[in-house]
């Protein structure tokens, strides 16, 4: 959605600093061919919002609308400012349309009280019944009216934090709203970017509030919010001796961030994040929909893949389309999209999305031109190529289950081994694994592919794997953990990560880093934390009983990986992701409010053989 520090800056130079730079390369023509002017639209409960609005000074022809609803700042502010690029891409640009950027309630230059993924309604009862719904309804009915030489269609598209506000502008069920995509959106919050399965992202939270409270009332403001000084690169030293998470207001926010608060006061799914789930409104949809995401997404992955399920499942006679490619949060947007650190998808992968897919999706519902586009444009990583189906996951694709065995062994095959053996280790908070190898203090976006080797080396971490592969697997869907596990504590965190592990043999390519080698490279596919505690359901946690067997099973989220022949696949399981998830204290209590002096030691073990632990997936033969 909108947590990391390398979002926020890329956002903040994208949406903020462009025109104080050196001019993008369609600066001069936005200038010489379209006309900007700024509204203060009103809502029907009488706020009014933010709106810059950029249109096209030929008027031999009707246009379209393209909008894009943002708690990131419309700016520059002043019609005679203009953004250094429009739309999506600058294919949307020099076809011609009306583009739309609208500060949402409560940020920037907006009326009204801001508040964390606006809870949507399904009933509005009384003008005062408003949500981000009916303020795009709203936008919508006063744009059709007042802006000249519109052709009465729009269109809404947003990345990240937009990707919420294009989801709920599908809530509108506006008739004008013809297309929308919502592009790495938040479904919820509690699943996408606060918590992932009652784990909390630690270090891609405590960064961003800093940056984003900028304002906290309801006065319209341009000030921008000063961020957070580390004084360290070291993300992981410094988490470590700031201590336990209360000590983020102990120390540095002393408790004057009201949405910071809100995420520590709500550890458990309890109603405060229900509210904040926008997937239970997605039905009645008539709009046509792409929703967009990249496999490497550490933000919101949940979010795209989960909008996308929902809606083809709520809404079975509406256009849906699907498409994910090998990128970063947004990675899309901009650049070629070849890489992931070390780790090359065999060309660009950008491009072909932005004309093929993108712009051939709102060019066919805004402006009728002709589209050959498949339900589902996926690409496979590990043979780098693009792959069409009719649904997702691809009926193609069947379930098995992946064992865990003694000795380290990662099988199909589990019926030789008899059950009661299990591997264990000690797990110490205050000593906890790293989620990367690099030096940073931000959520890293390179972590989602990069070598697991400093992680296999650790004791407290558990290594399966398979034996070398002799012919190529493909994983298609999503991937399920189902650990059978046992503690000396009264909680634990299990965090799982799949692995493609190269032959020997494998030889660096141009993206390699330095003093980094592909030989026996172990690329993480996929992972994902849980908090044990939340095993039978995140609104109820419960302790584990000291040695007692119990189950964790939980999500890793969708793949489309091929491991290829004379490859392995391996799979890790460890406790601790520092500081990518806060530290369990490894006791039953609220960790929000934990002391330092909580964190406590604990061995755990996870059991092997004979059915106890594996991993349910999709694979195509």
């Amino acid at each position: 959605m909108k947590k990391t520090l390398f979002t926020c800056l890329w956002l903040a130079i994208t949406v903020i600093s462009v025109y104080a730079q050196t001019p993008p390369p369609d600066a001069e023509y936005i200038k010489a061919n379209y006309q900007k002017y700024e509204y203060q639209i009103p809502m029907r409960d009488g706020k009014k919002l933010f709106t810059s609005v950029y249109v096209p000074k030929d008027k031999s022809k009707k246009y379209p609308f393209m909008m894009d609803r943002t708690p990131y700042s419309v700016a520059p502010y002043g019609t005679d400012l203009y953004k250094g690029s429009l739309g999506p891409s600058p294919a949307f640009v020099h076809d011609g349309f009306i583009f739309v950027y609208q500060d949402v309630r409560g940020r920037w230059m907006s009326e009204g009280v801001y508040e964390e993924m606006t809870p949507e309604k399904e009933v509005h009862k009384t003008k005062n019944d408003v949500d981000e719904g009916t303020d795009t309804y709203d936008t919508i009915n006063w744009l059709l009216k007042n802006i000249p030489n519109n052709n009465g269609k729009v269109g809404v598209w947003g990345i990240s934090y937009p990707g919420f506000y294009t989801t709920t502008a599908l809530l509108s069920r506006h008739p004008a709203l013809v297309a929308a995509s919502p592009q790495a959106p938040i479904a919820d919050l509690y699943r996408d970017d606060a918590f992932h399965n009652g784990a909390f992202m630690l270090v891609a939270n405590f960064g961003f509030y800093s940056f984003f409270t900028n304002r906290q009332d309801d006065k319209p403001t341009q000030r921008r919010a000063p961020g957070f000084d580390f004084g360290t690169e070291d993300g992981y030293d410094f988490f470590l001796k700031m201590g336990s998470v209360k000590n983020t207001n102990d120390k540095y926010y002393k408790d004057t961030i009201r949405l910071w608060n809100e995420m520590l006061d709500h550890p458990n799914y309890d109603q405060h994040w229900k509210d904040r789930n926008v997937l239970t409104h997605l039905h009645d949809i008539k709009t046509a929909v792409l929703v967009t995401g990249g496999w490497y997404d550490a933000e919101d992955l949940y979010g795209a893949i989960n909008t996308y399920k929902t809606l083809v499942k709520e809404n079975p006679k509406t256009p849906v389309y699907f498409a994910m490619g090998p990128w970063v949060h947004g990675g899309w947007a901009r650049g070629d999209g070849d890489h992931l650190g070390d780790v090359d998808f065999g060309g660009p992968t950008g491009p072909f999305y932005r004309e093929k897919i993108e712009f051939a999706f709102f060019s066919h519902y805004l402006k009728g031109t002709d589209l050959n586009l498949a339900p589902v444009s996926v690409f496979e990583t590990g043979t780098n190529q693009w792959k069409n189906y009719n649904t997702w996951p691809a009926k193609e694709a069947t379930e098995k289950s992946l064992y865990l065995l003694p000795g380290g062994k990662l099988s199909f095959d589990a019926s030789a081994v008899t059950k009661g053996s299990f591997d264990e280790f000690v797990s110490d908070p205050n000593k906890p694994v790293p989620f990367t190898n690099d030096i940073t203090n931000d959520m890293k976006r390179e972590y989602m592919t990069g070598d697991q080797r400093f992680a296999a080396r650790r004791p407290d971490v558990l290594t399966y794997q398979t034996d070398v592969l002799d012919k190529d697997m493909t994983i298609a869907g999503n991937i399920w953990a189902n650990l059978k596990v046992s503690t000396t504590g009264t909680d634990a965190d299990w965090v799982v990560k799949v692995i493609d592990v190269y032959p020997d043999s494998a030889k660096n390519n141009k993206w390699t880093g330095k003093e980094v080698y592909l030989s026996g490279y172990q690329q993480m596919v996929r992972s994902e934390a849980m908090r044990g505690k939340y095993r039978n359901g995140f609104d109820k946690p419960e302790p584990f009983v000291p040695g007692q067997v119990s189950p964790v099973n939980f999500e890793l989220q969708d793949v489309l990986h091929t491991f290829k022949k004379g490859h392995r696949l391996m799979v890790q399981v460890q406790s601790t992701w520092f500081p990518l998830t806060d530290r369990n204290t490894q006791q039953f209590q609220d960790i929000m409010k934990a002391k330092d002096t909580d964190f406590k030691k604990a061995t755990h073990r996870v059991y092997t053989g004979g059915g106890n632990s594996l991993l349910k997936v999709r694979v195509i033969e």
